[in-house]
């Protein structure tokens, strides 16, 4: 991997991730799914975020690893939910069999139960780090911050799932609410909770926090755009799970807001364009602390799975 690569920080993340599912005390069955569900790889995206934002806030990386843990299983949870039966009804996810699939339909409701309240443990105790338990104001702002996030991505599956639930009469604007909680939402929180983890060191200012904020507000967009594009475009072997599935259910999506077929595609490119260059924007403050953020960025808007 080159050293510039933003992804070069996963090893650290796995560790972590397998070091707190390895001492969960839940019974031997429900740990197993958990660890399924969690440990099963990914992008990562989001644990990557917020130990680069914690970089670029001036903070040193490791101290967001209590975020990075949390955003993850709230992360997962959310997908073990999404592929339910009453949800996507998903058999795959990252090339394997989903976990009501592998575990029982009744286990994948539990085991994201499980996952979304545990998640705020890594964020109130010295579990994954002794620091952030010496630091309660810090642990508080952590925990408002990814309690407002999984509240909005919970709200954006509503109006993703639901017909008829998003605000707002023009197609463009409806999609844009769905895409900015769904998504959106998590993506903004793992950067400004990063951020935050930049007071272990005595750094993350407000300034910082809110710009690194406005950088995941672009990129998260991006992102669900992104994946939108992947969805008509990209085959189901490369991606890992079943794709062509949004349009066969007829939700609302960028490609389909902005008239669908070629041009609608290329309509998309052309916004995914505009916010990478906010992020950019957004990051210009941060000098060149946030270059694994640009990196990241970059690859955002040109990744195919």
């Amino acid at each position: 991997m080159s050293p510039r690569d933003p992804f070069a920080v996963l090893p650290e993340i796995e560790s972590a991730l397998r070091n707190y599912a390895g001492r969960l005390e839940v019974g031997d069955h429900l740990r197993a799914a958990i660890e399924y569900a969690l440990l099963s790889g990914g992008k990562r995206l989001r644990p990557v975020l917020a130990l680069h934002a914690c970089a670029a806030a001036g903070g040193e990386p490791h101290d967001a690893l209590p975020a990075c843990v949390a955003i993850e299983l709230v992360h997962c949870f959310s997908l073990v939910h999404d592929d339910l039966p009453a949800m996507d009804d998903d058999d795959l996810r990252r090339g394997i069999p989903t976990l009501h699939k592998h575990a029982g339909e009744a286990m994948a409701i539990l085991a994201g139960d499980a996952m979304m309240t545990l998640a705020f443990e890594p964020l109130t105790t010295g579990v994954v780090s002794p620091k952030l338990e010496k630091a309660p104001e810090l642990s508080i702002r952590l925990v408002r911050d990814l309690v407002r996030a999984t509240t909005g991505m919970i709200s954006g599956q509503v109006h993703d799932t639901i017909p008829g639930t998003a605000p707002g009469r023009e197609t463009l604007a409806r999609v844009r609410t769905i895409h900015q909680h769904k998504t959106g939402a998590l993506i903004r929180a793992s950067c400004t909770m990063g951020a935050t983890c930049a007071g272990l060191s005595g750094r993350g200012s407000p300034e910082a926090v809110a710009a690194l904020g406005g950088y995941g507000d672009a990129i998260g967009l991006m992102f669900q755009i992104v994946d939108d594009l992947i969805d008509v475009e990209q085959p189901s072997e490369l991606v890992g799970k079943k794709t062509g599935k949004d349009q066969e259910a007829g939700k609302l999506t960028y490609p389909i807001a902005y008239g669908g077929g070629v041009a609608g595609a290329a309509r998309c490119r052309d916004e995914v364009r505009r916010l990478l260059a906010d992020a950019e924007r957004c990051l210009q403050p941060l000098g060149e602390r946030a270059t694994a953020l640009r990196e990241l960025a970059a690859f955002l808007a040109t990744r195919t799975k």
